[in-house]
């Protein structure tokens, strides 16, 4: 089971049961809550920069058609979410992004997804070790959906895998709100990491690794295009082609650059 569903497939409708994986107490510099529990994502700051993708045709209404998840990513034009590669590669049309998006609503606009940044390694051969794209939101009444929705995620590549414990919040094609889960990631290779999270199911590809400094330090895709069971998710190891390609996205004014251990990337 691929993580992203086609927007030209209708959705196979499946009762979540979203159940505990594991009783461990995040430890104090993980944040709060238990390890490898998905929950239903509280509304608030931090899940309204996650949002879902629909096909443009689709907006209206928007419940049911939604395919893949995506976040807002702090850039110098506030304008850039962050996917999986494949869930942008694989959509032709046009595409909106909806962020904060909750039982048909959609508590901060409806955008406009306009130029997609794909790396090299998936254009040229589909290279799951390339799975992470971004893309340009259309402003709204002069405002950049950074702005409107409080801000966004740091994107931060070069960040060791397992160094803390991420939250990943994203959308299955079978529900109307999004789902959350915090777990240490482990090394699944040396491009790829895994997470252990019950209920990330089609549709949750795109969805962001956020770690407690608000840094996204993965995008659930990758192997597999994010795993074949539900239970277990996979990213990229984001590295220096992720950075060139944010860099490239971003489009930075001068004086954005600052290195991380790597390589580099905006702050």
């Amino acid at each position: 089971m691929k993580r992203a569903r086609r927007p030209v497939l209708n959705a196979v409708i499946v009762l979540l049961a979203l159940t505990s994986a594991s009783a461990s107490e995040a430890a104090a510099d993980d944040g709060l809550g238990p390890l490898g529990v998905t929950v239903v994502a509280a509304a608030g700051a931090r899940s309204a920069r996650v949002g879902a993708l629909f096909p443009a045709d689709r907006s209206a209404p928007l419940a049911g058609g939604h395919f893949c998840s995506a976040s807002v990513v702090h850039s110098p034009r506030r304008n850039l979410i962050v996917t999986a590669a494949h869930c942008l590669a694989g959509s032709t049309g046009d595409l909106v992004f909806v962020p904060g998006y909750r039982d048909g609503r959609a508590p901060y606009g409806v955008w406009k997804v306009g130029k997609r940044y794909l790396p090299d390694g998936w254009a040229k051969g589909q290279d799951e070790d390339s799975d992470v794209a971004f893309a340009v939101v259309a402003d709204q009444g002069g405002k950049g959906v950074e702005e409107v929705v409080g801000g966004g995620n740091r994107f931060f590549p070069g960040m060791a895998t397992g160094a803390t414990a991420v939250t990943v919040t994203g959308y299955p094609d079978t529900r109307e709100v999004p789902i959350s889960c915090t777990n240490r990631p482990i090394a699944h290779s040396r491009t790829q990491q895994r997470i252990d999270c019950p209920d990330f199911s089609g549709g949750t590809s795109g969805s962001p690794w956020v770690d407690g400094t608000g840094d996204v330090v993965g995008i659930l895709g990758g192997h597999e295009e994010g795993g074949v069971t539900a239970d277990v998710s996979y990213s990229v190891v984001l590295g220096a082609e992720a950075a060139e390609l944010y860099r490239d996205a971003a489009q930075p004014k001068a004086g954005w650059l600052r290195r991380i251990p790597g390589g580099k990337l905006l702050d």
